[in-house]
């Protein structure tokens, strides 16, 4: 079975919508403009390139990370990596060449069924509709979460309102920062 990780750049209040300036979005580029950058914060995105077999998104985060990514130098390692993009409105003409094998998955039940497969790790990269519909199925093994000194009060939040029994998590691994952001790596206790 394959292990599922979430990635993200939270908000202490959970907010994890348009971290890296995406246009249109109330508190756009919240990770760059509102905290110092310390280079020893981000070590863990360096690791999860290396560690992930395969890269999985949802169709917003795909469409603003496939023009970008594959030329950006500090992403190489996810430019030969499989991707699986999981939309019920994305075309297979609608991917983008030279980003490596991409496959589009339309439900959380295909999900299901590839982490069942063999294989290594799949990171899956901001997409909170995604996430939150993965977490909402169980199907997540490990959050990769660095939160972020800020109150942002609106936007898309990491985890979702559904009415379901507690989730315990395992805390395996978290460093604080000088410039306040908190490293949280959490297993999924099953």
């Amino acid at each position: 079975m394959r292990t599922l990780i979430s990635t993200a750049f939270v908000s202490l209040d959970g907010v994890v919508e348009a971290p890296g300036g995406e246009p249109g979005y109330r508190n756009s580029g919240w990770t760059f403009k509102d905290v110092e950058f310390l280079p020893e914060a981000y070590e863990i995105k360096g690791r999860e390139q290396q560690e992930a077999a395969a890269m999985m998104m949802g169709r917003v985060s795909y469409e603003a990370f496939s023009p970008v990514w594959p030329s950006m130098e500090e992403f190489a390692d996810y430019k030969v990596m499989p991707k699986y993009v999981v939309s019920t409105t994305l075309k297979e003409d609608d991917l983008v060449s030279g980003w490596g094998d991409t496959m589009i998955l339309r439900s959380v039940d295909e999900v299901a069924a590839l982490k069942e497969t063999e294989g290594g790790p799949i990171i899956v990269h901001g997409s909170a509709t995604l996430g939150r519909a993965l977490s909402d199925a169980g199907l997540i093994d490990r959050y990769h979460l660095l939160v972020f000194p800020l109150l942002l009060g609106a936007g898309k939040r990491l985890f979702g309102d559904t009415d379901k029994d507690a989730q315990k998590l395992k805390l395996v691994e978290h460093e604080a920062y000088a410039n306040g952001i908190q490293k949280n790596v959490f297993d999924v206790v099953r």
